[in-house]
């Protein structure tokens, strides 16, 4: 997970202070109240409102991602006049922090005394895989907008988890699917060591040596507390490798950039990564280090479709900044709860599971379309490059690889 936008607009205070701070609609963005004919929909059975946790980091060092997160959220409310399914929306934000010590004790706050309808949000895989079974218990669905472990919706899957956002593996395959197809290689894999990395390796170095390619060598740096990459470097400069992988974020993907591109091999083995590697604020603390590096994601801001168009012209407008893949899949998460209550028989956690799980292609997304296959979206992969327009760094869409299920 690479950090987003440090540099923004601050949400007002008021907005998702505290475990339980209340939020109605978007802060204030939506038009909230007691409007007998806003039960439209789901709404007409006479549950005129629908509570939603939104379960983000406030503090600590996601804190960024949970920002991108929150805005997503409140942009579609906004533009939603605050409803979702024909129910006026309370949010309530609890802060999910750094890690399941405080995650996962925010989301049985919310499941105990937040009397919540849904649940949506968390970045930390560990913190998703420890509320799984709180919200079964509970029935109460949990929409996972960024947390990528394989198993949230495999080995440890849940009718009441769901995700709208992508799997580890699902990034990482699909370039190893294309620099096989394409003929590169032989390509060193590196990544930091844990549940993250470990399986960004696995789906790479499977998808591209099915598809016929060879691995030069494979490196795992200490998590975290990796500073100095030239040791590292070094084995990849003298393992024959014709293109390295790599999969890192935050400030790792920062200094992994930068000291690749001093240490000389940026010219002369090309550099390739998963998404989050550019995604966010790390793109431009890279800089020029950046320009000309491929990474495969399901999003970026250059997909050309109108709805894409749309999102960011209104994103730009509300925020001062380019939306950022975590803004994105809170918007989804906004999009396909929307659909579902509007579906759903009442609010109870079996008729809305039942209504995500009978929805279909999402035809609406800035992403472009997709649909759920074992409650994760099945989505267009992209193959991005960094570019430098008039100053600007943007991950310019090379091509879309096709869609993707979680594998």
């Amino acid at each position: 997970m690479a950090l987003a936008h440090l540099s923004r607009r601050r949400l007002s205070t008021t907005c998702g202070v505290g475990v339980l701070a209340m939020a109605l609609a978007a802060c204030g963005g939506g038009s909230l109240g007691g409007d007998e004919d806003a039960g439209a929909g789901g709404g007409a059975e006479g549950e005129e409102t629908v509570t939603v946790g939104l379960v983000i980091p406030q503090a600590g060092v996601y804190t960024p991602l949970g920002e991108d997160m929150q805005q997503g959220w409140d942009l579609y409310l906004e533009q939603n006049d605050g409803m979702l399914g024909g129910y006026e929306v309370e949010t309530v934000v609890a802060d999910e922090g750094e890690s399941p010590d405080t995650g996962v004790p925010a989301v049985q706050r919310l499941l105990t005394e937040g009397d919540v309808d849904a649940l949506v949000g968390i970045v930390n895989s560990a913190t998703a895989l420890g509320v799984a079974d709180a919200v079964t218990e509970a029935e109460v669905p949990l929409i996972v907008a960024n947390a990528g472990a394989e198993a949230i919706t495999k080995d440890a899957g849940s009718p009441y988890v769901w995700r709208s956002s992508f799997t580890n593996a699902q990034i990482a395959a699909a370039m190893g699917e294309h620099l096989a197809q394409e003929g590169i290689g032989p390509v060193y894999v590196m990544a930091p060591d844990y549940a993250a990395g470990q399986e960004v390796v696995e789906g790479f170095t499977t998808a591209y040596e099915a598809a016929g390619g060879t691995v030069a060598g494979q490196a795992l740096t200490p998590f975290g507390s990796t500073q100095d990459f030239q040791p590292f470097l070094s084995g990849i400069q003298s393992s024959g490798a014709e293109a390295t992988f790599v999969f890192y974020a935050g400030g790792e993907a920062v200094s992994f950039v930068q000291q690749y591109d001093q240490f000389g091999l940026k010219d002369s083995i090309p550099l390739y990564g998963s998404g989050f590697l550019t995604e966010g604020s790390v793109l431009d603390a890279q800089g020029e280090s950046a320009v000309g590096v491929r990474t495969t994601l399901h999003y970026s801001t250059e997909i050309d479709n109108e709805a894409n168009a749309e999102f960011v012209e209104a994103y730009v407008a509300a925020y001062d900044e380019l939306p950022t893949t975590y803004a994105v899949q809170a918007y989804d998460a906004a999009n396909v709860l929307d659909a579902a209550l509007e579906e759903a028989e009442d609010l109870s956690g079996p008729a809305i599971t039942e209504a995500l799980d009978g929805l279909g292609e999402i035809e609406d997304s800035p992403r472009g379309p997709w649909s759920f296959t074992n409650q994760t979206p099945e989505q267009s992969i992209y193959l991005r490059e960094v570019v430098d327009e008039g100053g600007t760094l943007l991950n310019s869409v090379v091509t879309d690889l096709g869609v993707m299920p979680q594998p």
